[in-house]
Formats: C-alpha cells, structure tokens, sequence
C-alpha cells in the first residue's frame, strides 16, 4: 500500500513537471516570436521603399539577389506576413514582397481601383518598373487569388507558382467574409473590428478574433504583427476607405470562370494547406490539386489555419526550395 501510494505521488508529481515544463517552453517560444518580431518590424520599417507606378506608389521589400520571387499577401495583412519566410530564402531568391493597393503601406491614387484584377495590372507596372521580367508566385488568401489572376493573364511571366490556403473559384469569396462586406457597404469596417483589435491586442488574439479564427498559435497575431497589418489601414479616414473598398472588391467572385485557364498553365505547382482553417476548408486545396495540371507536391499542415505563413515560415521555405529545386 505504501509503495502503492509512493508510485503514485511519484507519477502525479512528474506529470506536472512534465506539463510545467511544456506550459515554460511554450511560454518561452510566445515571447521568442513578440521578440523576433518587434525587430523584424524595425527592421521591415528601416527597409520599407517606395516604387511609382500609374496607380500610386507601391511600399514594398526588395531582399537578396537571384531570380525573383513575389509575394502576395493576404487580407488584412501586409508584406509583413512573409519575414520569416523571406529571411528562410533571401539566399536562394530576389524576393519582392509588395503591399496590395488599398492595405499596408501602398499608397493609391484618388479614383483607382483596387479589386483583385486591378492589384494584377498594379503588380504588372510594378515588376516593369523595377525591370522585372518574370517571377516565382508565392500566396497566401486573397493574394492567392491574385497570384490565380496574374499566372493566367500573364503565364509567360510566372516560373512557378506556390500556393497557400487561398481562394478557388469554387469558394471565393467566402462565407465567412459575409460580416465584412456588410460592415463595408456601411462604411464601417475597420473601425469595427480592426480599430478594437489594434488597441487591445488580447481582443485580436481571442478565439472570435483575427487570431483564433485565422491561427493556430494563441500569441498570433504579435502586436508587432498588429501594427504592422492595421496601423496604416486605421491611420485616416481615406485609408480606411480604400479598406473598404478592398474588402468589397471581392465580391462578387473574382475567380469566376478561372478554371479553364487554370488547367491550361504550363507552370510547375507546389501546394500548402492548413487543415484547419474553416475558412478555406481542405476541400479548397484538394480542388487546386485536380485542377492544376503541374501540381508537383501537396503538403498538408493538419493544426494550421489561413495565416500559417507566418507560424510555420520554414515549411514556406521548404516547399519553395522544393518547387525551385535548389538546395
């Protein structure tokens, strides 16, 4: 009986230790991010440049030498999704990683449009101006919508393409984004929901926030990663306007009709899924994989949500290593 109950404290004694230990290195690994994240933050400001184009000037990030890889992000993020995996494969790329008109730093000319076929003719004056003749397309969201628009208007000018959760033409846009268009049409939208998740973070990080429905980490998004999305989007009466009116240029589908096109690229596919995302459910990446003709991986990430980008930069990177067929 007694050695009974020894083994026994013995046992509950270590698993606490054990969960003590996993609860300190979790919280070890939240602070890491907060921390690596504020100096990418100074670092992405210190970096930011500027490039005109005949709709504004587009704020982006130019980083390592090589053959160019552009990076669309998604809504309502900013290039600033992509550190982690820009810093994962600057050595293997030029990588260009652009704000689309109407979010980040990208600053649009009065009148212009900024649905997804218009970031496409944006992104187009924007690699002609920087003498860029073709890329490597890696999406994430609505970017992946894009990148869809852009591979299929212009496949002379896209190497390969790599795709995360993202729209497809057969969800796009979401149902989930039904809340948003009808902020939007109203002309409330960010000071709805972006302006209370801007001043209190823990707001934007709970599960009916931006972080419990789009990652899979409790800490994301970081307030570095806040000010980065929504610091310029709430910084004026027109920027949060041209929110607005990005949030209503994606619908009604901007895909529609897109999947001739797609199973007619010749371009080699890499595909990345989070699992767990209820807004581009699995179903979304196993439609790209039929469609695509050139789909040469398919990696599923079973915990992951939309914005995985950013937690899990280094599958990001191994994926594009793969599709780039570089070391």
């Amino acid at each position: 009986m007694t050695i009974d109950m020894t083994r026994r404290h013995w046992l509950t004694a270590s698993t606490c230790l054990v969960a003590m230990t996993l609860s300190s290195l979790e919280a070890r690994a939240d602070q890491l991010d907060a921390a690596y994240d504020t100096r990418a933050a100074e670092r992405w400001t210190r970096e930011r440049r500027f490039q005109a184009t005949p709709y504004g000037r587009t704020a982006y990030i130019d980083r390592g030498t090589g053959p160019v890889a552009l990076f669309l992000h998604g809504f309502p993020l900013s290039s600033f999704q992509w550190r982690g995996a820009i810093d994962r494969l600057e050595q293997h790329r030029r990588c260009l990683a652009p704000d689309s008109m109407g979010l980040g730093f990208t600053e649009v000319l009065p009148g212009k449009s900024v649905t997804p076929d218009d970031q496409v003719k944006m992104l187009i004056a924007f690699l002609d101006a920087l003498g860029v003749d073709s890329v490597d397309l890696v999406a994430n969201d609505s970017g992946g919508a894009v990148a869809q628009l852009f591979a299929i208007r212009h496949p002379k000018r896209v190497r390969s393409m790599l795709l995360t959760n993202c729209d497809v033409e057969t969800n796009s846009p979401p149902p989930a984004l039904t809340p948003v268009f009808e902020l939007a049409e109203m002309g409330i939208w960010p000071d709805a929901w972006l302006d209370p998740w801007l001043k209190d973070p823990t707001k934007a990080r709970a599960p009916d926030g931006l972080g419990g429905m789009c990652f899979s980490n409790p800490a994301h998004p970081t307030d570095a990663a806040l000010k980065q999305y929504l610091g310029p989007i709430l910084q004026s009466v027109e920027r949060k306007d041209l929110a607005n009116r990005y949030a209503l240029g994606l619908k009604p589908n901007p895909l529609a009709g897109v999947e001739a096109s797609l199973r007619q690229l010749d371009i080699p596919v890499r595909i990345i899924w989070g699992q767990s995302d209820p807004i581009f459910p699995p179903a979304d990446g196993e439609y790209l994989a039929r469609t695509l003709p050139r789909v040469e991986g398919f990696r599923k990430i079973p915990e992951a949500k939309l914005f995985f980008p950013e937690e899990y930069p280094h599958i990001v990177a191994e994926e594009a290593r793969l599709l780039w067929k570089v070391a």
